[in-house]
């Protein structure tokens, strides 16, 4: 049942917003900043951290593999409501940021890459003429 998955992934999600707008507060900006950002790193270290321990089961499992995926469009329709002219055009910060923030994503690729493969030697397997 996916539904199981549920609890951890709303507990991610509110911390994410409260800590969004503790630091929106934190910058004097009437807004959440980063909050679903927070929230889905919050959710990749919990479900991470809960299979190591083997504490989440597999229904879990299933569950916020499932909601996870759901999780992109909602990243999408919450980033469509943020007025990104009214960002733009109040400074280069918001720009440079974002651009920022893409390149280092971009650069972050490989390592993420190299960390995922695994180290075990593949065998060579002979050529059959």
């Amino acid at each position: 049942m996916v539904i199981y998955g549920v609890a951890i992934l709303a507990a991610c999600f509110l911390t994410g917003l409260f800590a969004g707008d503790a630091l929106g507060l934190l910058l004097g900006i009437k807004a959440n900043v980063g909050g679903v950002g927070f929230a889905m790193l919050l959710l990749i270290l919990v479900t991470d951290r809960l299979k190591k321990d083997l504490k989440l089961s597999v229904c879990s499992q299933q569950g916020v593999a499932f909601w996870s995926a759901m999780y992109i469009p909602i990243v999408v329709a919450m980033a469509a409501q943020q007025n990104v002219v009214a960002a733009i055009g109040a400074g280069p910060v918001a720009l440079l940021a974002g651009v920022l923030a893409v390149a280092a994503s971009f650069a972050l690729v490989p390592v993420l890459s190299r960390m995922g493969s695994s180290n075990v030697d593949v065998p060579v397997v002979e050529e059959v003429k």
